[in-house]
C-alpha cells in the first residue's frame, strides 16, 4: 500500500510539472517558449535562470520529487480552484520548483528572490509585505497552491477580486481598514524598490503627498481610515486605476 501511494503522489507531481504524460507515459514536448518567458519576467518566484525541459528523463524527474518537502495539490484540484488551464500550471510548477526546491517558500527566501528584480532600490519592505499577502493562512510560508491562487486573482479576477486582494495588501494589520500609516508604509517601500536613480527624481516628501492625495479621494465620510467599500467604489472611479487593472488581462 505504501508502494502505491507513493506512486500515486509522483504521478500527480508529474501531471503538474508536465513532465509525464497519463495518457501515453512518455514526457509531453516543450511548451511553448514565450508562454516561458513571459512566467519567468512576471513572476516573483521564478528566477532569470531558465526553467528545466518538460522533455526530461522520468529518472530525473523522480530524483527532484524525492527532495521536495511539500507536495502540491492534484492538477485537476488547482483547475478547479484558479483560472489557470493545464498546460499554465504545468509551466507555473516547473519554475516554482526550480526556485523552490522544498515545495515552499519562506519570507527571506522570497525576499532574496524578488530582490533580483529591482537591483537598483531596496526591495526588502515591499516584498515581505507581498510575502504576507500570498501567505493567506498566515503560517510564515508559502506553497505553489498559495503562489498560484494570489496570481490567479491578479491576473484572471474580476475588477473586484483584483481589488480585494490589492486592499489586503494594504491592510497590513488585517483590521479591515486601511490607515494613513499602513498605506505610507506601502508607498514608502514602493518608492525604495524603484531605488534613488529613478528619472525624474522623486522627491523625498512624495510618498506622503501621494498618500494624502489618495485619502482626500478615498476617505469618504473623513474618519481617518478607509473601507473596502470605499476602497472599491474610489478605484473603480479612477481611470488610471482601472486601466492599470485591464493591464494585467492579456499577460498570459
Amino acid at each position: 500500500m505504501r508502494g502505491q501511494g507513493r506512486k500515486e503522489s509522483l504521478s500527480d507531481s508529474r501531471d503538474l510539472d508536465g513532465s509525464y504524460d497519463q495518457l501515453t507515459g512518455h514526457p509531453p514536448g516543450p511548451t511553448k517558449k514565450a508562454l516561458k518567458q513571459r512566467f519567468l519576467k512576471l513572476l516573483p518566484c521564478c528566477g532569470p535562470q531558465a526553467l528545466p525541459s518538460v522533455s526530461e528523463s522520468n529518472v530525473e524527474d523522480e530524483f527532484e520529487l524525492s527532495t521536495v518537502c511539500h507536495r502540491p495539490e492534484g492538477l485537476e484540484q488547482l483547475q478547479e480552484q484558479t483560472k489557470f488551464t493545464r498546460k499554465e500550471l504545468q509551466v507555473l510548477y516547473r519554475g516554482f520548483k526550480n526556485e523552490c526546491p522544498s515545495g515552499i517558500v519562506n519570507e527571506e527566501n522570497f525576499k532574496q528572490i524578488y530582490s533580483q528584480f529591482f537591483p537598483q532600490g531596496d526591495s526588502s519592505t515591499y516584498a515581505t509585505f507581498l510575502f504576507n499577502a500570498f501567505d493567506t493562512n498566515h503560517d510564515g510560508s508559502v506553497s505553489f497552491e498559495d503562489f498560484v491562487a494570489g496570481l490567479s486573482v491578479i491576473l484572471r479576477g474580476t475588477v473586484d477580486d483584483r481589488l480585494n486582494w490589492a486592499f489586503n495588501l494594504y491592510d497590513l494589520n488585517k483590521d479591515g481598514c486601511i490607515t494613513k500609516e499602513e498605506m505610507l508604509d506601502i508607498m514608502k517601500s514602493i518608492y525604495d524598490m524603484m531605488g534613488k536613480y529613478t528619472y525624474p527624481a522623486l522627491r523625498e516628501e512624495a510618498p506622503r503627498e501621494h498618500v494624502e492625495s489618495f485619502f482626500q479621494k478615498m476617505d469618504r465620510n473623513k474618519d481617518g481610515v478607509v473601507t473596502i467599500e470605499e476602497f472599491i467604489e474610489s478605484c473603480q472611479k479612477d481611470e488610471n486605476i482601472m486601466r492599470s487593472m485591464q493591464l494585467f488581462d492579456n499577460v498570459i
